[in-house]
């Protein structure tokens, strides 16, 4: 039999690109999920793949975009929580915002979807111990936010670079992508310890050993500069895989399958300067490379394959203010 691999899709949207990167014109919420959503469910139905898509509770929560995220549930995929409002600086918020955010999306997405969220992965990779101790409290099965890449400062830097943020909203912003700490995080599953509960963590499989990133976006950004480099650098990531015993867990974003004709406000993102015919190329190299090896699943199943052998490595989160 296969191993598996879990795939998993940030249904981040127009908006909250542009939210993130300091545009004002987000408050009106412009979407681009009646272009994406359908492409992204032909693409994996094309392929019988099952995967996870972590919801924005305030996309739920709009009554044009309902039909389209009841679609993606109704097509088998897993719902998860992806938080309410996409701030990612959520490791800043309070116990009872954390409560009321988590509250908020959850309830939006029972809403449009009929399922309540049982994963969570934060906006901008953004985590505390707080907001784990609120996920296990609330009910739960695992996060999935740890990013442990080592060149987050370098994509940071490059972020702010291309945005209109002021300083202080910089400062707000300065643990997206992740944390220093997390490119010391292990790149397989692990427990976190959270007094007398635990939660299971899936992180976002990076590179093992360089701990490099090997999501979708960024092998496709690889690509603008050298399409065989790009491959040859995801065959050597599907080998660093089998070599450590990796089981993956690659993530995708509705980018991955939007060309630069297809929203031209988002022209400043890594990759968003490709034709569409290029990235879907290589969307299909990766995925199809990934079934070939790999029973791709949900992250729900492959965290209960992880609960039935769970993972030795137990780590305690930082204290906060740490």
């Amino acid at each position: 039999m296969k191993p598996c691999a879990s795939l998993s899709l940030d249904l981040d949207n127009q908006w909250s690109y542009m939210k993130t990167h300091g545009d004002p014109a987000w408050q009106d919420h412009p979407s681009y999920f009646e272009l994406a959503v359908p492409r992204i469910l032909e693409f994996l139905a094309a392929r019988r793949l099952t995967i996870s898509f972590f919801i924005v509770g305030q996309d739920a929560a709009l009554e044009k975009n309902r039909a389209l995220i009841a679609a993606i549930a109704r097509a088998g995929h897993e719902i998860g929580s992806h938080s309410f409002l996409h701030e990612p600086w959520l490791h800043l918020y309070s116990e009872p915002d954390l409560e009321r955010e988590l509250e908020r999306a959850e309830q939006a997405i029972h809403a449009a979807t009929g399922v309540k969220p049982v994963g969570f992965r934060g906006p901008g990779f953004s985590l505390s111990g707080t907001t784990l101790e609120v996920l296990a409290r609330r009910g739960y099965e695992y996060d999935c936010t740890v990013f442990p890449n080592a060149l987050n400062p370098l994509a940071r830097a490059y972020f702010f670079a291309t945005s209109r943020l002021s300083r202080e909203e910089k400062a707000q912003r300065k643990a997206l992508f992740g944390t220093f700490a997390d490119a010391f995080r292990p790149v397989k599953p692990f427990r976190w310890q959270l007094g007398a509960r635990e939660l299971l963590e899936i992180p976002v499989t990076t590179m093992p050993l360089a701990k490099i990133p090997v999501h979708l976006s960024y092998v496709i950004y690889l690509s603008k500069y050298s399409r065989l480099a790009a491959r040859a650098y995801w065959r050597f990531a599907l080998a660093m895989f089998r070599l450590t015993g990796t089981a993956p867990s690659i993530l995708l974003h509705p980018l991955d399958f939007l060309g630069r004709e297809d929203c031209p406000a988002l022209s400043f993102f890594p990759g968003m300067d490709l034709p569409l015919a290029r990235k879907l190329a290589m969307v299909e190299f990766v995925i199809d490379g990934l079934a070939r090896r790999y029973e791709i699943v949900t992250m729900r199943e492959h965290a209960r394959r992880l609960r039935e052998r769970p993972p030795r490595r137990v780590l305690k989160p930082a204290p906060a203010g740490a």
